[in-house]
């Protein structure tokens, strides 16, 4: 835990006061303040966490160190990055940061700075960790620097140093020091503006440790220290650097005689101040000259009387950022550079900026130093060996999204950074989380941009520096004694942590109970940030944040009950407290205090009925999840009773079994849960409440066993009941409590024993005279024997071998078969598993149980009874089960094989052969098996390939094969699944190079023992012929698979000759059994239908390849088919058999009408006998349904010539508006050569417009090459447009122009210029009326919108049909093949939509 010392100031509500008090109070605090960044390293020392190992960041070191003179005549390359020799140095991933849930601010350095700094996102620090800092203005200051500027020409205000006392340095050349107590009064006012107008404007100023003396730096170069005592000047200095240069940074170093100054040309020197006879002097030294790079910013290392001991202060170091590197050198003994450290890329203009502060790594205190330009800190840990070395390794550092302009210590785990629009952020070094950011524009920061520039000398700087001071304000900033001083242009502003109690109440006054809690419960865990003021051991913090809780806790609840909603809706009112109470209750728990919980907050939330009733509430997670075991009985009676009123039973029954219910009126409680059927709950009442193990058992028995005894069947809650009932028997028998938890160890035995002697009772309490015995067995037995018995197993695995575990377990196997084996009311599959159960105890190694052999015998009798064909495969399937648990031992292995073949038990057979490896006669189970004959292949293949078997098995099943094949069901079977596809084996026929006999031979025999489905599966196979497969249907006489196969052989007339007999066959068979049932007439007629369906669609498939005539042929003989028996049948004839043929004349006659002329069907009918002697009464049905569909047909071609006509007036109506259109250009001068269009209209220049709205000079586009040629005319191309998408090659131009890609244009001036000039070819095409390009454009987009056929085709055609035989339109008077018909393409759709109404 990070700590701050306790004091009693820092610990009162500061956030009560005014500024004023508050500012006198940290000044007087100073002394105790400024210790914490220097004591808290003691604290820091107990940290462990979040540090890197130094060995992996070790810096290598060097055998000789560079002198200062070679670094000096280093060529500076700003360009060239430096890289680490350990890649992971860089490696953003290895930062861990697991403080809170919050996204840190460390990202990973990918790609362009400016793109991380737009997309990172803070998150929102404030509801996490409160206000952080304390910012407050110095009134008393600021005043009195605006009174000196007015008063005595002070000037602005341009930099400040702070001690115990603070110094700002006036634009005039005046040091103004104002004391740091309560009146913050000005002590002294040194120097004058004369000097001032000599030296110009005071540009860094440095206190010395002991606040004893002030250096001050001037804008023209000059450098004064004065005694802070008595406000005397004691050195004025002019030739300690080069003249011409401003002091950019002047320091005083721990050794009160050495100070280091900075120059406007980049310059570092040494001051050495010496007293010799009473004179002062200062000697300059040159530590690093500005000629081979410009340092910006220098800080020595600083260290507290605390630290003076540290062996790293005796080489008095010094920082220096260059623009190009860090440099720390050694000051003592000698002079000496111990690293140096390029930057690598970043942005010339952002800051350098160097902080140093002690911290404690790895139980050492050491020095670090932090270092940054742009928007990456980095860390370095300087230590000194026991050889006198010293080691720079470098830490994890710090990716931003910003640019920073400054950076300051202000503890050692605690770091406030400034970015460039002023705006602060205050880290958390170790887990690099940001925990506060505050905006101090008001601040009006004043800035050092004058003195990096020099101006007060001329300006002679490089562009780099003055580059930089564009944002440098590091003499505006000065932090002393965990406090920072901001300077502004009429202000001075200072910022300090916040104590924890004060960040608490801050938060209090923002009406943020809830974060002031969760912050409060972060300094109670140890897991906040920046804490101030908490300190003692873990124990003591916990207890003075916790007392802070409560506090906190009670306030809240008060506001709870104070902002309650009066009026309105219960649900808001609800609403209102279930975002309050939950709080309070978390809280309470957290901190331990049901006490305060059940007792002041329960009573105080009971006034509100709604509040309390969502107090109770908030208590059910917590005891479900066993994390509030005591509860007072007084709550726990309201618990219950407020689930109760909201019918929440289910609730009530979880809530019940985490609690102890002894405090409970136990009968009431399980009197409640009967009623409410809450069988867990009641149970757990019985366990814990009264040690009582049997009575929820019987209570149970008594619901289940009457409708089971009775056989009736079980309603959903008494299933639910049976199987509580098992599951808890099997908990008490295995020493469980139910429904979790364990029975108490000394009660696990008694348990056991009651329950067994309950079971196995003969019989129950309070027995009726019909009873059977063993009623508990019984009933659990017929419930669901399988669970029942694998308790018992279960059971029987937990025993201890002791005498009497095993008479308990013989005991109750007798019972079992008592019970199950003289009854008949149990079914196969029940007997098979208990004989199952006994199998598997018998074949166990250690059995003691003893089981008649002559009970498995009765068994296996009873299982393969021939006499009862129901549930076959469930009485094999038990049977099976039996003999795979070790029941085979308890039978004649050659009765079993007998008895199973006769009951047809295949799977028995297979287990019986294959123990004794006859491998052949299985082939047999398999072929005999209708539900596993398919697998038959599978087990030979098996058998034949997988080793393991011997060469004469091999051959015994490959000889019985072989038999099976021979007799040619095998084969069938074989060639099947070698054959058809759809048999779900996927076998490559490519690879298998089938001969078509073969083929053959398995559709002879699927014509043997298939017949049905030998068309489907002629559709599917490949590798037949055709003439041998008709004489192997033929042979059959498979009379529609024949006709099929002609067909595919090309000789319709023959596939329909067979069709047609099959017809007339079936049409006889119907008129010579005239007057029979009316079932067979009806199956007749329905066979007649189908036949005469296929026949038409047998037509229909080839009539657009025929001619006229041939179709005749077809059509025809099928409508004389229909027609004959019509004439045969006397006028006696049933009604029903008449109407019937009747309408299947009309489906022929209204199938064929699409391809034969009216006329000619007419014809033919009118010169039917029958017809045509008889009156016109009996064909009147047939010609009046002729013309109907002849209307229908001719009404739909009207309406759809109509649409298609409308529609294409209005859509060419529509391309003619559009093409007519004038276009409106965008701006009125050219887009490639910028210039007014009209400015070259002298030059007979045309003007070229585009529907893209761009403008161009004809001759500009030419000089772009945007023109192509297309069908022999010139087409422009819009430059800009097509710029960017790359216009493709010539060829690719058609496409191009569908695309929008090519642009149509409109040319102002002469319109012949798009034709080619002096070709007579294309003179003479566009002298034929042609479409322009955008008109071509615009129709080839219609077409496409449509994506249909062309209505100019589809009016071609009509036009086409109406012209030659109008009132056949869809007829095929088109004879051969090559004729293709619109109409009869698959895709073709007619889009019957009005055309949209067009605006006027």
């Amino acid at each position: 835990m990070e700590n701050e010392p306790d004091h009693e100031n820092v610990e009162q509500n500061l956030c009560a006061k005014t500024t004023e008090e508050e500012l006198n109070k940290s000044f007087n605090l100073e002394a105790s303040l400024s210790k914490f960044s220097y004591i808290d390293l003691d604290k820091e020392l107990e940290f462990k966490n979040d540090l890197i190992d130094d060995k992996e960041f070790d810096i290598p070191q060097v055998d000789t160190p560079p002198t200062l003179e070679s670094i000096l005549n280093e060529t500076d390359d700003e360009d060239e990055s430096f890289v680490l020799e350990d890649p992971t140095l860089l490696n953003i991933d290895t930062i861990d940061s697991h403080s809170y849930d919050t996204s840190s601010v460390a990202s990973s350095d990918s790609g362009d700075r400016t793109n991380l700094k737009r997309k990172k996102k803070l998150p929102d620090s404030f509801s996490l960790h409160g206000s952080v800092m304390r910012h407050s203005l110095l009134k008393g200051i600021s005043a009195q620097i605006v009174s000196a500027a007015d008063k005595v020409d002070a000037g602005l205000p341009t930099a400040i140093a702070v001690s115990s006392l603070i110094a700002v340095g006036t634009s005039h050349g005046l040091a103004l020091i104002f004391g740091k107590d309560q009146n913050q009064a000005l002590r002294l006012c040194l120097g004058n503006t004369s000097v001032g107008g000599q030296y110009g404007a005071i540009s860094a100023l440095s206190i010395n440790n002991d606040c004893s003396r002030l250096l001050c730096g001037f804008a023209k170069g000059q450098i004064t220290m004065w005694d802070l005592a008595s406000g005397k000047l004691l050195r004025s200095i002019t030739d300690a650097h080069p003249p011409g240069t401003a002091i950019l940074h002047i320091k005083f170093t721990d050794d009160p005689t050495l100070a280091i100054c900075n120059d406007s040309g980049g310059s570092v020197f040494e001051l050495t101040f010496k007293r010799v006879m009473g004179v002062r002097t200062c000697e300059s030294r040159c530590l690093f000259s500005g000629s081979k790079g410009e340092v910006c910013c220098i800080e020595p290392l600083h260290s507290k009387p605390e630290l003076k001991d540290h062996p790293i202060t005796q080489f008095s170091l010094l920082a220096m950022a260059s623009l190009t590197k860090i440099l720390v050198i050694g000051l003592k003994p000698s002079l000496k550079v111990w690293m140096t450290f390029p930057y690598g890329r970043m942005d010339p203009s952002s800051v350098p900026l160097l902080a140093w502060h002690f911290v404690a790594v790895h139980n050492y205190v050491n020095p670090m130093l932090a270092f940054c330009r742009g928007d990456v800190v980095h860390f370095l840990l300087v230590k000194r060996d026991e050889s006198g070395a010293i080691h720079v390794t470098k830490q994890k550092h710090l990716h931003l999204y910003y640019d920073l302009i400054n950076f300051t210590w202000i503890n050692s785990r605690t770091v406030v950074l400034l970015d460039s629009v002023e705006k602060l952020h205050v880290i958390d070094r170790q887990t690099q989380e940001e925990l506060e950011t505050v905006e101090i524009s008001e601040v009006q920061l004043v800035y050092n941009s004058s003195h990096f520039k020099s101006l007060a000398t001329g300006g002679n700087v490089s562009q780099a520096l003055a580059l930089v001071g564009e944002k440098a304000c590091y003499q505006s900033i000065s932090s002393y004694g965990g406090q920072i001083f901001y300077l502004g242009t009429k202000s001075v502003y200072v910022m300090m942590l916040r104590s924890w109690r004060e960040r608490v109440d801050h938060l209090l006054k923002q009406d943020c109970l809830t974060e002031a809690l969760a912050l409060a419960w972060s300094f109670h865990e140890g897991k906040a940030k920046a804490v101030v003021g908490l300190s003692g051991d873990a124990s003591k913090r916990k207890a003075v944040v916790a007392d802070r809780m409560v506090e906190i806790l009670f306030h809240y609840a008060d506001r709870a009950l104070k902002k309650c909603p009066d009026q309105g809706k219960i649900q808001v009112m609800e609403q209102h407290f279930q975002d309050m109470v939950p709080v309070i209750v978390d809280y309470c728990l957290l901190l331990q205090r049901k006490d305060l919980l059940f007792s002041q907050m329960y009573d105080k939330l009971s006034e509100n009925s709604v509040a309390k009733g969502v107090f109770l509430e908030c208590l059910e997670p917590y005891i479900l999840s066993d994390k509030l075991v005591g509860i007072t009985p007084q709550v726990m009676k309201d618990l219950i009773v407020h689930f109760q009123d909201k019918k929440l039973m289910e609730n009530v029954e979880s809530l019940i079994v985490h609690m102890d219910i002894t405090s409970l009126d136990i009968q009431q409680v399980v009197l409640m849960c009967w009623e409410n059927r809450l069988y867990d709950a009641m149970i757990y009442v019985y366990n814990r409440g009264m040690n009582e193990f049997i009575s929820p058992m019987e209570k149970l028995f008594r619901v289940i066993a009457p409708p089971l005894n009775a056989g009736k069947t079980l309603t959903d809650e008494q299933v639910v009941m049976g199987n509580k009932l098992l599951v808890y028997i099997s908990c008490c028998l295995a020493g469980r409590a139910y429904p979790l938890g364990d029975i108490p160890e000394d009660l696990v035995p008694l348990v056991k024993n009651q329950v067994f002697e309950f079971l196995i009772r003969l019989h129950s309490a309070e027995a009726s005279p019909e009873e059977e015995i063993y009623p508990y067995v019984r009933t659990l037995l017929h419930f669901d024997t399988r669970e029942f018995l694998n308790v018992l197993a279960l059971t029987f695995e937990d025993f201890k071998n002791d005498k009497q575990a095993v008479e308990y377990q013989q005991r109750i196997v007798d019972i079992l078969l008592k019970v199950m084996v003289e009854n008949s009311d149990f079914t196969p599959s029940q007997v098979g598993c208990l004989f199952t159960f006994l199998a598997r105890q018998l074949a166990k190694p250690d059995n003691t149980l003893f089981v008649n052999r002559t009970l498995f015998d009765q068994v296996l009798e009873f299982l393969c009874s021939p006499d009862d064909d129901s549930r076959h495969s469930e009485r094999q399937q038990v049977l099976l089960e039996l003999l795979q648990a070790g029941g085979i031992v308890q039978f004649e292995e050659s009765r079993l094989i007998r008895m199973a073949e006769k009951a047809e038990f295949y799977q028995i057979c297979e287990f019986m052969y294959e123990r004794e490896h006859q491998y052949d006669k299985i082939i047999d189970c398999y072929l005999r098996d209708p539900l596993r004959e398919e697998e038959v292949f599978n087990y030979i293949h098996n058998i034949l390939s997988i080793p393991g078997h011997s060469a004469e098995e091999k051959q015994s099943v490959w000889k019985k094969a072989m038999d099976h094949i021979e007799n040619q069901v095998l084969l069938f079977k074989f060639l099947r699944s070698l054959l058809d596809p759809r048999e779900g084996i996927h076998v490559n026929q490519e690879l298998l190079q089938i001969s078509p006999c073969i083929t053959e031979q398995f559709i002879e025999l699927l014509c043997q023992f298939n017949p049905n489905q030998v068309i489907e599966t002629l559709q599917v196979l490949e590798c037949y012929r055709l003439e041998e497969t008709i004489q192997i249907t033929q042979k059959y006489q498979l009379h529609e698979v024949t006709a099929y196969l002609l067909e595919k052989k090309g000789d319709i007339h023959g596939a329909f000759l067979i069709m047609l007999e099959r017809l007339q066959s079936k049409l006889q068979e119907i008129t010579t059994h005239q007057g029979e049932k009316n079932t067979r007439e009806l199956a007749s007629l329905k066979d007649v239908e189908d036949t005469m369906v296929d026949t038409i669609a047998l037509c229909q498939r080839n009539s657009h390849n025929l001619n006229q005539q041939q179709r005749e042929a077809l059509w025809f003989p099928l409508l004389e088919a229909m027609m004959a028996p019509q004439k045969l049948s006397s006028s006696a004839a049933p009604p029903l058999l008449s109407e019937a043929l009747k309408s299947l004349t009309m489906q022929v006659l209204n199938s064929m009408a699409a391809f034969i002329a009216l006329p000619s069907i007419l014809q033919r009918i009118l010169q039917d006998p029958v017809y045509g002697k008889g009156k016109l009464g009996e064909i009147q049905g047939l010609i009046l349904g002729m013309l109907d569909t002849f209307n229908y047909e001719q009404t739909l071609l009207e309406t759809t010539t109509s649409l298609l006509n409308q529609d294409l007036h209005w859509s060419l109506c529509n391309l003619r508006a559009s093409v007519t259109r004038g276009l409106n250009p965008k701006q009125d001068y050219c887009s490639i050569c910028l210039q007014q269009y009209k400015r070259r209209q002298e030059m007979a220049d045309e003007i070229i417009v585009f529907s893209c709205g761009h403008l161009y000079h004809s001759f500009c586009l030419q000089n772009k090459e945007c023109t192509i040629e297309i069908e022999g005319q010139t087409r422009w191309t819009c430059y800009k447009c097509n710029s960017s998408k790359q216009v493709g090659k010539p060829s690719e131009n058609s496409s191009e122009i569908k695309k929008g890609k090519i642009t149509p244009s409109q040319v102002k001036m002469s319109p012949s210029y798009h034709q080619s000039r002096g070709d007579p070819a294309a003179k003479k095409a566009t002298s034929e009326p042609v479409l322009d390009p955008q008109q071509i454009q615009a129709f080839d987009q219609l077409c496409h919108l449509y994506r249909g056929s062309s209505r100019l085709a589809l009016l071609t055609e009509l036009s086409q049909n109406r012209s030659s035989e109008g009132y056949r339109p869809f007829s095929g008077a088109q004879s051969g093949p090559a004729f293709n018909s619109v109409f009869q393409n698959e895709n073709f759709q007619l889009q019957l939509i009005p055309p949209p109404v067009t605006e006027d």
